[in-house]
């Protein structure tokens, strides 16, 4: 079923070449590999190794400079397993993009869309096992704002599965274009029915949260390649939706981090202080009263579109303060190879 529904894109997006006047054709490569191996006392389920690979292919139909469409397919293989693709996932949207606006609709990668986003609210397993957003997204910036708004739909609702989808946005305001000061906030929240099948003492669930950070960059005072800190609050949103109408628990807490980056090493760290949080497809660690979060990045090489990075993370949380991970990822990107272009005028 799957080989016949990529036929049948494939036949579509070429077989329409003909009805446009003009525009071109190209073809796109890209994707990543991982070892990621967590030693986690503090939550022992999720003490494991992540390895595997990523490879992403799709063709891309440019009517003009501004409107595009995109069909392909994002597999992905760990290591050892079989079959040798655990899953493939489509890709096929539609894409506007101008100077200042994106708009996409479909099935189309989160890297550099929503990947930003901290992971006290939405993981860094995500970019294994989740690679697309499956909905809208749109995104306005100018010389002061950016402004990322999405909806991702995460399971569709039968008999057996639940009905289950994501809202959110992001912003940064830069109020000086010059200036070092900056301002940001992350939002998202999980809306989680039932089965279409009801389940006794089932009820729908909201699960979200939010952020909101004063930032300051100060890569141009130093002869480091990048200098930065922010600290603010948090918030997190969970409601389960009894008879009575349920109401929402907001525990809120204080981050902060800080990144250094000279040349090939980096070091980022991450703080949190608080109530802890229960957020569904946030990091685990942040269920924790307090947490700090240092990563020792290390970048061994950096060619054209190539980058492989070792990442050494420490994980202190209350009563545990040797949680390690290490990591090595290896990401590549072809870019967009044109393979025809055509003008009738």
């Amino acid at each position: 079923m799957n080989k016949k529904f990529y036929l049948l894109l494939s036949f579509c997006l070429i077989t329409s070449i003909s009805s446009f006047a003009q525009g071109s054709l190209d073809i796109h490569f890209n994707g990543f590999g991982f070892l990621d191996n967590r030693e986690y006392k503090a939550f022992i389920p999720r003490s494991r190794t992540y390895s595997g690979a990523r490879t992403a292919l799709d063709l891309g139909l440019n009517l003009d400079s501004l409107n595009h469409f995109v069909v392909g397919v994002n597999g992905i293989h760990e290591f050892g397993a079989k079959p040798y693709f655990l899953k493939v996932d489509p890709v096929a949207y539609y894409k506007f993009e101008s100077h200042s606006w994106l708009f996409s609709a479909g099935m189309f990668p989160r890297a550099g869309l929503i990947d930003n986003f901290p992971r006290a609210m939405l993981n860094d397993t995500l970019m294994y096992y989740r690679p697309n957003i499956e909905g809208l997204l749109a995104r306005y910036q100018n010389a002061h704002i950016s402004f990322t708004g999405f909806l991702d739909w995460v399971s569709r609702q039968t008999a057996t599965d639940r009905e289950q989808f994501i809202f959110g946005q992001s912003m940064k305001y830069t109020p000086s274009v010059n200036g070092d000061f900056y301002i940001k906030d992350y939002f998202m929240m999980l809306h989680d029915a039932g089965p279409a099948v009801s389940i006794p003492n089932d009820h729908i669930r909201d699960n979200g949260a939010a952020q909101v950070r004063l930032g300051l960059d100060l890569t141009k005072h130093t002869s480091l390649d990048s200098l930065s800190f922010e600290a603010g609050g948090m918030l997190s949103l969970e409601r389960t939706r009894e008879n009575d109408g349920g109401g929402f628990k907001t525990p809120k807490g204080f981050v902060a981090s800080a990144y250094l980056g000279y040349r090939r090493f980096a070091f980022f760290d991450e703080f949190y202080a608080g109530q802890g949080h229960m957020v569904t497809y946030g990091d685990s660690y942040y269920e924790k009263k307090m947490y700090n979060r240092l990563d020792i990045i290390y970048t061994p090489f950096l060619f054209h579109n190539i980058k492989g990075q070792f990442i050494l993370s420490l994980h202190f949380s209350p009563g545990q303060f040797n949680d390690n991970q290490e990591a090595f990822r290896i990401t590549y990107d072809l870019g967009r190879k044109k393979l025809v272009k055509w003008n009738d005028n």
